[in-house]
């Protein structure tokens, strides 16, 4: 919600909340003037559809990038940020166009490792550290997660 109604942001000055307010009301008022033209019976049949299928993309996305054969869950003590981001979350190899349309959230285990990284960079992270793909990290392999492998991961 931080992301619609920017109260934490207050303190960062009057801009972060401007511009998140005009966002807001440029959405709406997209929103308004699409029910007014199409009405509100077409709007929901084209919108609802869209956002059922994203929002199922989504959860598919977050369940196979943390829920995979031998994945690590570690507790206090033994909680090490660079091996629980490493293999505690999965590369989810996806091809170009699914990359590109998920901002390349498959590459997620150096997205956990490093989220100040921005999303176009990440393909190039791999192709100038190609050990965070193919070799061993400390004491196990980086999780390579492909579409069938992900399907029968589903059973976890």
């Amino acid at each position: 919600m931080q992301h619609r109604l920017p109260v934490g942001l207050m303190r960062a000055g009057w801009r972060p909340w401007l511009s998140t307010m005009a966002t807001n009301a440029a959405v709406a008022l997209i929103v308004a003037l699409l029910v007014w033209l199409i009405g509100i019976g077409a709007f929901a049949l084209v919108h609802v559809p869209i956002m059922l299928l994203a929002a199922t993309m989504g959860v598919w996305l977050f369940y196979v990038q943390h829920q995979f054969e031998h994945t690590l869950w570690e507790r206090n003590e033994r909680w090490d940020l660079h091996e629980v981001a490493l293999h505690g979350s999965s590369y989810y190899v996806l091809p170009g166009v699914l990359s590109w349309f998920t901002a390349n959230i498959g590459i997620h285990h150096v997205h956990h490792l490093c989220s100040k990284i921005p999303y176009y960079r990440l393909p190039r992270v791999l192709r100038e550290y190609p050990e965070l793909v193919r070799e061993h990290f400390m004491t196990r392999a980086v999780s390579l997660v492909g579409w069938t492998r992900s399907l029968k991961d589903a059973r976890l």
